[in-house]
């Protein structure tokens, strides 16, 4: 019960109209909803200071630059490119694996050669005129040459077989070992992306064009601004600086 109000000495709640019913002017809505026309509460406003969600929609993501420089080649962006002395060492390097087991084969082969010659030498000269004793020394001496001959075959086959399998790890990569060593790496001029091994295999031929005129090709790179070789600048690759 409620003693509260003179109007309702029972307690008893208020008759409600019927749905639809329009309400007393001056009475709230029933059931604590509001009413076509009452205001809406604003939202809760976020206290100053208090830090502001960061926009989803409209801001494009800028892309970060490859390959450890700053920057795209081709864009006007500024670049670093690897120095002369850099590509000389890497250079270096990469000779010396591909020629390390070469080099070992071909040293085996001049030493067996030597050898050969030396005891069809010292056959000829006790055999005198001894024609089994003569012909025992040649049959020797070809089969001392046969050996030479295959090992000198193996050594270039590992030559070349080395320098293919740089060529396809510079493609892949744009790095070779010795490139890699050195912290440079190998990209096309336009765009940045690796030169893939057809690129990098015709760079080689057009290694060519540095040759001549006492290599000027290979020192162009000291002066060019993108110091570049007359073979880059045929392909349309540059080397930059991976770190």
């Amino acid at each position: 019960m409620s003693f509260g109000d003179p109007n309702n000495p029972y307690g008893q709640q208020p008759p409600q109209g019927p749905y639809g019913a329009p309400q007393q002017p001056g009475m709230p809505p029933q059931g604590g909803q509001p009413g076509y026309g009452y205001p809406q509460q604003a939202p809760p406003q976020q206290p100053y200071g208090a830090p502001q969600q960061p926009a989803q929609y409209g801001y494009p993501q800028q892309p970060a630059p490859g390959y450890g420089y700053p920057g795209q080649v081709g864009m006007g962006m500024p670049m670093a490119f690897a120095s002369w002395g850099a590509r000389v060492g890497a250079a270096l390097i990469d000779g010396l694996i591909v020629g390390a087991v070469p080099l070992v084969v071909g040293l085996i082969s001049f030493f067996i050669g030597l050898s050969a010659q030396d005891d069809a030498n010292s056959s000829v000269s006790s055999c005198g005129s001894d024609i089994s004793c003569l012909e025992n020394a040649r049959d020797s001496a070809q089969g001392s040459a046969g050996i030479v001959l295959v090992l000198g075959l193996i050594a270039w086959a590992c030559a070349i077989v080395g320098a293919i399998l740089i060529l396809v790890k510079e493609g892949k990569t744009g790095q070779t070992p010795g490139k890699k060593a050195l912290g440079i790496r190998l990209v096309r001029e336009n765009n940045g992306q690796l030169p893939g091994f057809g690129l990098a295999l015709g760079r080689k031929f057009c290694h060519i064009l540095d040759s001549p005129v006492c290599g000027l090709g290979y020192w162009w790179p000291l002066w060019d601004e993108k110091n570049q070789t007359f073979a880059d600048k045929v392909v349309g690759t540059v080397v930059v600086r991976a770190r």
